[in-house]
């Protein structure tokens, strides 16, 4: 069993930065793949951002590449996701997310292959 909680979320205006954590419980967080994902108001939660169990290997959608960025410390059971050149279409509801399934290097990519999730963090952005 693994909980996760996000943090970091907020109020910004466009252009800025904000960093999001995800803290898990648990002695197991680097046996588990981590994803970012996030849920506009009348749209399909998307995945937007993964990780790999040691970190060596990430994706990125297309909508955030070069302007986010995801990192975990498995020392801290934390994950990260520094979001940067902010635009009024992030504003969203943002989750963490832990996957069991697939080998080391794997990064899943949908969200029906994450076990456990957060409760989430808002994020808007003002133009």
């Amino acid at each position: 069993q693994v909980q996760l909680v996000e943090s970091g979320g907020g109020l910004v205006q466009a252009g800025g930065s904000l960093r999001l954590s995800c803290a898990a419980s648990g002695r197991t967080f680097s046996s588990y793949a981590m994803g970012w994902f996030r849920q506009a108001p009348g749209k399909e939660r998307e995945l937007i951002a993964a990780i790999n169990r040691s970190g060596s290997r990430t994706y990125y959608a297309d909508s955030v590449k070069g302007r986010f960025t995801i990192s975990r410390d498995n020392a801290k059971n934390t994950v990260y996701l520094q979001t940067n050149s902010l635009k009024p279409e992030d504003t969203a509801v943002y989750y963490c997310a832990a996957s069991n399934s697939g080998g080391y290097y794997n990064t899943p990519q949908t969200g029906n292959r994450y076990d456990y999730w957060g409760q989430g963090t808002q994020v808007t952005v003002s133009s």
